[in-house]
């Protein structure tokens, strides 16, 4: 029932009532949960779908990934930024991948290759505008969507086709697994307990040198024919994916003359509300709105 239909009704006024003016703007998001999009490897893989209430018959899609050292994601942790994020007029489907000490990479990769084509092809029912798909992600959901827009369709399938992705959102991801722990003095990236090594099959780092490489974003911008634009935040004070592994892979974009674009929150650590917060959800709508 609209604030119209109302305005007949609850006439009386009783002395003591207090009256606060109704704001009938709809701006609240449908959240539907876990809605499966796969099984791999014995585990059932969902998304949780967020979609603004606005009559539209279709929105931008914002595929996210969660960050979680590629460990067992709380899919949950953002979702009430990614809620307002949402009302503006954006499904944001948040992706859950496989965690690494169940399958090691390239499997995250895949899995949010997998879950884009899965709402590509059921984008009437999610009311999906398929000629605006975005990906965003954080830490190392972040690294999965920097993966994703540096191979596409070449290689990291499950599936065979089209994956019809306009531009991606890195939020602090790991860019160079080898260069990331001479930058870091505080988290460890190298022991076989260690989120990398973990992503790594479960050794330590330097018994896996040439996976590394082969696992780490930076490596394949030279030989990459066409990457979609990148938008990059980091917070300058991040002590768990340092700051220089978004210069590192910003500069060498810059140089082989990628579309990329990016952003120092300045004060920030590793994530937090400071990612959230509306200044920073201006820059991503209005990237969104420049590469449309």
């Amino acid at each position: 029932m609209s604030c119209g239909d109302l305005q007949k009704a609850g006439g009386s006024e009783p002395a003591g009532m207090k009256v606060l003016k109704a704001d009938c703007n709809i701006d609240y998001v449908k959240v539907d949960l876990n809605q499966v999009y796969a099984d791999k490897d014995e585990a059932t893989l969902h998304l949780q779908i967020l979609t603004p209430q606005t009559g539209r018959e279709r929105y931008p899609l914002v595929v996210f990934v969660q960050g979680s050292g590629w460990g067992k994601q709380i899919l949950g942790l953002q979702l009430h930024g990614l809620c307002e994020f949402a009302a503006r007029g954006y499904i944001v489907a948040i992706v859950e991948y496989r965690p690494s000490y169940i399958s090691p990479f390239p499997a995250q990769i895949k899995d949010f290759k997998t879950a884009v084509r899965f709402l590509q092809e059921h984008a009437r029912e999610y009311q999906i505008d398929t000629e605006r798909i975005y990906a965003w992600g954080d830490s190392s959901g972040g690294h999965t969507i920097l993966m994703s827009a540096l191979t596409m369709e070449q290689m990291y399938n499950d599936e065979d086709g089209e994956l019809n992705i306009k531009g991606f959102i890195d939020f602090y991801g790991p860019t160079d697994l080898l260069s990331i722990r001479r930058q870091s003095e505080t988290q460890d990236h190298t022991s076989a307990k260690s989120p990398v090594g973990m992503l790594l099959g479960g050794y330590p780092l330097d018994d896996r040198l040439e996976l590394a490489q082969t696992a780490s974003p930076v490596h394949y911008i030279e030989q990459a024919k066409e990457v979609r634009p990148v938008l990059i935040m980091h917070g300058d004070k991040d002590e768990i994916v340092p700051f220089e592994q978004s210069v590192q892979f910003y500069e060498k974009m810059r140089a082989y003359g990628k579309d990329v674009r990016f952003y120092k929150l300045e004060g920030a650590g590793h994530g937090g509300d400071a990612f959230l917060k509306q200044p920073v959800l201006d820059v991503i709508e209005g990237f969104i709105n420049e590469i449309r």
